[in-house]
């Protein structure tokens, strides 16, 4: 059996949250897209992950943004393009055609400029031809056309749902449904094209599936040491769902200090041991367990560390 404390151990670690990535890694920390919901949180998770990290470092070029795997904004590694896009659209033919036709009908009103404003839900189905980037800066959205990537759509979707067992591992195809955006059944299709590769575990009485490739790291993996400030979405690796073992659907409060101005997680120890938030270099952090000594002072260098403008901690 594996117990709750080892699937987050795991998912923590596979997800770069224990050890930093080398400085420059942007691809690699990225590589299963970051959320970028305000205020710049796919930046923030970028610093909890890699090393060194520059407030510019959301628009690397080596990154791109647009609306997937989910209907928020994510930051993706460009070369990855297709299984983020291609890899969500659905399989039904018909579905298909009328998201290309959303996306020719858009690329034709761009005429090859980056253009400002929103277009709804008919931009976020566009987006999944793979054919749209967008830009968001916090305050407003452009959208660009870009070359449709060349990967295979059946690769990408595999691939999309390969990405999501490694690093939500022990997840289920309801799960993988809910972070793709593909319907029950399509996830389900898609689940079933990589049952080579997985393994059915037990997770504190429910069934959930690794990749075979990952048993021995999952099993290994022990509880981390130190201070990290996790953004919102990353806090789904604790087990969002009602019985807090998987990462959605649902909200699960991890700790009673948050609130809508401290939505984010401190991570000590392997453990939420506070909310906190952000309002422009003002770091709010309301702890829900005392500190000592040595993690207080790891916490102020977390905060010191953060890319933005005079980052200041401010501690309740």
């Amino acid at each position: 059996m594996i117990t709750r404390d080892q699937a987050v151990a795991y998912r923590l670690h596979v997800n770069h949250l224990v050890d930093r990535l080398p400085a420059g890694s942007h691809e690699e920390a990225a590589y299963v897209g970051l959320q970028d919901t305000a205020p710049r949180d796919a930046l923030l998770g970028l610093h909890a992950r890699m090393r060194d990290c520059v407030p510019s470092d959301w628009e690397h070029p080596s990154l791109i943004q647009t609306y997937s795997p989910r209907a928020a904004v994510y930051v993706l590694p460009a070369r990855d393009f297709g299984v983020f896009t291609l890899g969500r659209l659905p399989l039904d033919a018909d579905a298909v055609r009328r998201i290309d036709v959303l996306a020719e009908r858009m690329c034709e009103e761009l005429d090859g400029r980056e253009q400002r404003g929103g277009r709804g839900h008919e931009l976020r189905e566009a987006c999944a031809s793979g054919r749209i980037a967008l830009r968001w800066d916090t305050t407003s959205l452009w959208a660009r056309e870009v070359p449709r990537p060349a990967i295979e759509v059946a690769e990408a979707r595999v691939e999309l749902c390969r990405r999501h067992v490694h690093y939500f591992g022990p997840t289920t195809p309801k799960a993988f449904s809910w972070w793709s955006g593909l319907s029950p059944a399509d996830a389900r299709a898609v689940w079933g094209l990589l049952a080579d590769e997985l393994l059915e575990v037990d997770l504190d009485g429910a069934a959930g599936w690794i990749l075979r490739a990952d048993e021995e790291c999952l099993l290994s993996a022990r509880s981390p040491r130190g201070v990290r400030l996790l953004v919102a979405s990353d806090l789904r690796l604790f087990g969002r769902d009602r019985d807090g073992r998987f990462i959605g659907p649902g909200l699960r409060t991890l700790t009673p200090a948050a609130d809508s101005f401290h939505p984010n997680g401190l991570l000590v120890d392997g453990r939420i041991a506070g909310a906190w938030g952000r309002k422009g270099g003002r770091v709010s952090v309301v702890l829900s367990e005392t500190l000592n000594a040595t993690q207080y002072s790891a916490l102020e260098v977390e905060v010191g560390s953060m890319p933005v403008r005079d980052p200041q901690l401010s501690v309740r």
